[in-house]
């Protein structure tokens, strides 16, 4: 099956000139999300992974079956505010200005097999921020799984070299 040919392109979202690809479609499509899901498996079959972190919000929708498959647990990576317990905070650059995302700071044992995985890799920050936490609270990166990789955006330069990256869609 093409994923990519599930995914809709809506120009000029959510501002002009911006060519926004709409994983929506592909989710809605029982066949496309089940493969999807099977596909980052299968990618990362046969490696020890005790977590799979998903980043806030479209992380959370790929990630928590990703981790039912692996048969690892799943630990959400927030926006300021909406974790009750301590966490871990990491705040990194946007193109206009910075973004934080957290993470409880109990959410895994320490040296914990990790993938970091999220619907999309554009500049890198939102992943990059997400292994921050990932190694402040001890974890050990495993990989890092993404549907869609907007390879002109060089988003994995930004992302430690040595951990492997699988992207199932490029643009």
């Amino acid at each position: 099956m093409d994923l990519q040919a599930l995914v809709r392109d809506i120009p000029d979202f959510p501002k002009a000139g911006i060519l926004f690809r709409d994983i929506t479609t592909l989710l809605r499509d029982a066949k496309g999300l089940r493969q999807l899901v099977n596909d980052l498996a299968q990618a990362f079959e046969g490696q020890k992974i005790d977590y799979v972190v998903g980043a806030e919000s479209r992380g959370f929708i790929v990630g928590a079956p990703l981790a039912y498959c692996l048969g690892a647990g799943f630990v959400p990576v927030r926006k300021p505010g909406k974790l009750p317990g301590a966490v871990y905070s990491y705040e990194y650059a946007l193109e206009y200005g910075t973004d934080r995302l957290e993470m409880h700071q109990d959410a895994f044992e320490p040296d914990s097999q990790v993938l970091v995985v999220d619907d999309l890799i554009a500049t890198g920050g939102t992943a990059l921020a997400t292994a921050k936490l990932v190694e402040r609270a001890g974890g050990r990166l495993v990989g890092f799984g993404f549907i869609i990789e907007l390879s002109a955006l060089d988003g994995r330069k930004q992302l430690p070299a040595q951990v492997p990256i699988v992207s199932l869609i490029t643009y």
